[in-house]
């Protein structure tokens, strides 16, 4: 059986419709200090459980969604349309601050 994402648009569609970006970080303030952005675009958490990342629905609605992963087992837990998070992006427990 194949794998299944809940697209907020679409409903449940295959896995093999979408592209994954990665993790689901809040972005630095365009000031911020070099330390925060070296940080934010080249050091990633490799976490054991749920998980935060964007993905962009291309062969569907191909609109963004950042979906909430288990790294774990690969299930999908929920998915919400990318452009809902106007200040920031919320991130799931475990996830590094």
């Amino acid at each position: 059986m194949a794998s299944l994402v809940p697209c907020p648009h679409c409903g449940a569609r295959p896995k093999e419709e979408f592209t994954i970006r990665g993790a689901a970080l809040a972005r630095p303030r365009a000031d911020a200090e070099p330390a925060a952005w070296m940080d934010y675009v080249y050091l990633r958490d490799n976490p054991r459980g749920r998980y935060e990342e964007h993905w962009h629905h291309t062969a569907g609605c191909r609109r963004w969604l950042v979906v909430t992963r288990d790294t774990a087992t690969h299930e999908i837990a929920a998915s919400r349309d990318a452009s809902l998070d106007t200040v920031g992006v919320k991130r799931t427990e475990g996830a590094r601050s």
